[in-house]
């Protein structure tokens, strides 16, 4: 063990065996026991020497977070282990903590110190599963809670929840918990307003569909087969497969606003390597699925990008978000469509095509709304915060009325110049898109990359009727 040999901690190493010899700490009995978790040092103390614990000592040093976890005010510390930081990295595309921006990692660990003494022995947590909201250092909440097994939970209740490994350790300065994975907030679920009764759906199925085969296979039509085919191989060889459809969104007939649409395929077959599967435009509108073939079908240029990708897994249905693509069409109209797999990556990929029988068909459901709600700008304060900090969105900086928190949906038209837009564990780029409810639950923040002296968010707004806001700017104040 790190630093094995100082004699202040040999005391605590003897007490510390007992709760790290298994993986969840079970003494929840409030009541006085042999071990009562108190370490006799500061969190920052016990975290240098641990070598389960090397990523976060490292991570509080590039952070420059020491003076907290070694403080004498009095906090509740949530402790990632090793494990934990080696998954964030991994999932977010980093090889090491250094490359992590500094911002971005200070504000992760402030949202794991919550500035209150938080104990499972307490009496107010003596329910399990009723978790208790706190505010971290960062300024959002964190919900603290055991479940019936008595094992602490992290943000019971939201999207997102974790399971404490190791409980109510106790430092001079405030308690401890231990977690094997780096948290964040997450919006609460449940007490969602019902939908909008005037929001209803439509869905129309392809005039046309097909597959088109390359090599050998060039000039064979595949109109009357029962399934569509997808292979992505190097060249066009014999196994080259691309799936086409068309629909005439005139076919639509309920009345209102198109506010979302998505094609949906029944899946027959997929290996599921996890790779892209693309769906593109195409100009042309008068090819017919008894006569497409490779060889005479219009595929889309090298440079062209797709309308909607997805990654590939083992589900029943695949589905596309075409809404951008549609909202940007003049008017209903024949379109067609054109699926192929990532470049090269020669996974199969089998739907059901409108001759099957034994799937559901191809289809684009559309979400249509009446359009008739009034969306306003109650709140457009902007706000200030210092440089390399965070600031939590709520609805005193930023609130639109006309609709339930929940179906007000903003779309990000231009990202900040001197920070970055995080919603939960996400990074949100031109196109993203969050709701007022995310707002009024603090799930959205704004950090600083500890430049500038002013900054501004650009957004759009929509609701699920079908109402709109152009696009407005949203003032961030740097000090």
């Amino acid at each position: 063990m790190k630093n094995s040999n100082i004699i202040k901690f040999s005391l605590i190493g003897i007490c510390l065996g007992i709760f790290f010899s298994c993986e969840i700490q079970e003494n929840f009995e409030y009541q006085k026991s042999g071990i009562t978790g108190e370490l006799g040092v500061t969190a920052w103390d016990y975290i240098q020497s641990h070598d389960s614990l090397v990523m976060l000592e490292q991570a509080v040093r590039i952070a420059d977070l020491e003076d907290i976890y070694a403080g004498t005010s009095a906090k509740t510390f949530i402790a990632p282990t090793n494990t934990a930081f080696k998954e964030y990295l991994n999932s977010n595309s980093y090889t090491s903590l250094e490359e992590v921006p500094v911002p971005i990692l200070r504000n992760a660990l402030k949202y794991h110190i919550v500035k209150d003494v938080v104990l499972f022995t307490d009496p107010d947590l003596m329910e399990s599963n009723n978790p208790i909201p706190y505010v971290t250092e960062n300024g959002q909440t964190m919900f603290l809670s055991h479940n019936s097994n008595f094992q602490g939970v992290v943000n019971e209740g939201t999207s997102k929840q974790w399971t404490i490994v190791t409980s109510n350790l106790q430092p001079t300065n405030g308690a401890m918990h231990v977690v094997s994975s780096i948290v964040y907030f997450s919006a609460p679920m449940g007490d969602l307003s019902p939908p909008d009764p005037s929001v209803k759906t439509d869905t129309i199925f392809p005039i046309h569909d097909t597959y088109i085969n390359g090599g050998s296979k060039s000039g064979d039509n595949f109109g009357g087969d029962a399934l569509l085919k997808v292979k992505n191989v190097t060249g066009d060889g014999d196994y080259d497969r691309k799936s086409f459809l068309m629909f005439d969104l005139k076919d639509f007939d309920e009345e209102g606003v198109i506010t979302d649409l998505k094609l949906e395929l029944a899946v027959k077959y997929t290996r599921a390597k996890g790779v892209s599967l693309d769906l593109y435009s195409v100009n042309d509108t008068l090819w017919e699925e008894s006569s497409l073939t490779f060889d005479n079908a219009t595929l889309p240029g090298d440079t062209e990008d797709p309308i909607a990708s997805l990654t590939t897994s083992k589900i029943n249905t695949f589905e596309f978000n075409i809404t951008d693509y549609f909202n940007d069409l003049e008017s209903k109209q024949r379109i067609s469509l054109m699926l192929d797999g990532e470049a090269g990556t020669d996974e199969t990929d089998e739907f059901a095509s409108k001759e099957n029988t034994d799937f559901n068909m191809p289809m684009l459901i559309a979400t249509i709304a009446s359009g008739d709600n009034l969306l306003e700008i109650e709140t457009n304060t902007g706000f200030t915060v210092g440089k390399g900090e965070a600031y939590a969105f709520s609805n005193a900086i930023l609130e639109i009325s006309g609709a339930a928190p929940e179906d007000i949906i903003f779309e990000v038209e231009e990202t900040p110049q001197h920070g970055w837009l995080i919603r939960g564990a996400d990074i949100l780029q031109v196109g993203d898109r969050f709701t007022q409810k995310d707002i009024e639950v603090m799930n959205l923040l704004y950090i600083n990359d500890n430049s500038g002296s002013e900054d501004k968010l650009v957004l759009s707004a929509r609701d699920r009727a079908g109402s709109r806001l152009d696009p407005f700017e949203m003032v961030i104040t740097i000090e």
